[in-house]
């Protein structure tokens, strides 16, 4: 994905795949809460669980030069 997406683009994105944020993180090995905080904006996804989070959610690139 070369284009980040909001906080609340990445809400829309995963209605609009007809899943919940909760069947997001299971399938995506998240945590749930520091999901929808990540969502929510409580975590910046800085570093960790809420990194990896809003990685996967199009937030933020991976630091990872593989990807």
């Amino acid at each position: 994905m070369n284009t980040l997406r909001t906080r609340e683009d990445a809400r829309l994105w995963i209605i609009s795949q007809g899943i919940s944020v909760k069947d997001f993180a299971e399938a995506h090995h998240l945590d749930i809460a520091t999901t929808y905080q990540v969502l929510s904006g409580a975590k910046r996804g800085m570093r960790g669980k809420a990194h990896s989070a809003a990685v996967a959610l199009g937030i933020k690139r991976s630091a990872s030069k593989d990807e």
